[in-house]
């Protein structure tokens, strides 16, 4: 950088100000014949391609061909270039490159590379069009039985009282699960247009939990599967939205009452955890994973909510995706939307809180969620 920037007091800002910069920037220099070599790389760009830049190769950083290809062209003909390239590793990136041509020095032809990280965009919009997809797709198969079953019904069996009864019943289940997969969908809107304000009221979990075991007791009952309570004498109060919570319990406990076979039992336990760390800690054998971690501090209690069935269990590619919208894992149908795990992320997330997914194919579930317990009235 010394060989670039004049050793002034404007120099030495400059040069802090790239440093600073939080997208990756890179001074390249050339000759004719010769191929491009890195000058300088500011922090950003040295944490990126983890390497010595100062004089390194333009190819040591900067691999894909594309790239190379518009950058030898800027300097080449000394006019401005754009491209977009992709990364490959653990997780794909995807990049943007800026090169502006700078005024030669002692015979250096110069330019400036700024890289930007589009890798959330991109993400987001393409859960934006996984989303519109799916969610058409998702009305569109009960409103396609529906049409079908009215149109049946308006001709050849219009007279036969069995197949009327029995289409009018498949209409209703259609209707049914549309209205479900509407509210759902609602919910879920109402969640994230919210998610960034953190609830302030106080929530007795344990009767939350009560309540809910409760009012999903016909369920129970017709699947004849037990739901087994156990908390310690006293459970401290959370910080969070009752209705909301109420929400995150009765979408656990219901996925664990259906998945669990007829005659089993679904535990519920309650736990207090110091911290975060005691609230990720593994309850059961099997492969954990965090689909959510908290954002409390170190000193941060939380009340843990465990919800275990006696399922199929869950092969582990699965469970990183869990939690995406519509995402159901092959072979294991539970006549619901796709988005109740979705709304139990989002509800969790809100109140600062934790997601823990413990599971093993012919093991069964358990999931865990530790919400911060609440400040003690001054």
């Amino acid at each position: 950088m010394a060989d670039t920037i004049d050793r002034t007091g404007a120099g030495e800002a400059a040069q802090l100000i790239l440093e600073l910069l939080p997208e990756p920037v890179i001074l390249v220099r050339g000759r004719d014949g010769e191929a491009p070599e890195i000058a300088y790389g500011n922090q950003a760009a040295r944490e990126v391609f983890r390497i010595d830049l100062t004089d390194a190769p333009l190819g040591a950083a900067l691999r894909r061909p594309e790239v190379l290809e518009a950058i030898e062209a800027a300097l080449a003909t000394s006019t401005p270039a754009e491209v977009a390239f992709e990364t490959f590793g653990v997780q794909p990136r995807f990049w943007r490159a800026f090169a502006k041509p700078l005024e030669p020095e002692n015979g250096d032809k110069r330019l400036v590379v700024v890289l930007r990280d589009e890798t959330d965009a991109r993400r987001t919009e393409r859960m934006r069009a996984d989303f519109l997809a799916n969610a058409s797709h998702e009305l569109r198969t009960p409103l396609a039985s529906l049409a079908g079953f009215v149109e049946t019904l308006r001709t050849h069996a219009k007279d036969d009282a069995v197949a009327r009864e029995k289409f009018l019943g498949i209409m209703a289940q259609q209707a049914t699960r549309m209205a479900r997969l509407v509210d759902d969908l609602l919910s879920l809107s109402r969640i994230e247009l919210n998610e960034h304000i953190a609830p302030s009221g106080k929530v007795d979990l344990a009767r939350t939990v009560q309540d809910v075991s409760d009012a999903i007791r016909p369920l129970t009952a017709e699947r004849d599967v037990t739901v087994a309570i156990v908390a310690p004498d006293h459970v401290p109060s959370v910080t969070g939205d009752r209705d909301q919570l109420v929400q995150v319990i009765q979408n656990l406990v219901d996925n664990a009452v259906k998945y669990t076979p007829r005659g089993g039992k679904v535990g519920v336990r309650l736990e207090i955890a110091a911290n975060g760390e005691a609230a990720r800690q593994s309850s059961r054998s099997g492969v954990g994973l965090s689909l959510l971690s908290p954002d409390g501090g170190e000193g941060q209690s939380y009340i843990v909510v465990r919800v275990t069935d006696e399922g199929p269990g869950i092969a582990r590619q699965h469970l990183p995706r869990l939690s995406e919208r519509f995402y159901r894992v092959e072979g294991q149908r539970s006549g619901g939307t796709g988005l109740g795990l979705a709304i139990v992320k989002h509800v969790v997330n809100r109140h600062r809180g934790g997601l823990l997914v413990e599971s093993a194919e012919g093991e069964g579930s358990t999931f865990s969620v530790y919400l911060p317990v609440a400040p003690p009235q001054p």
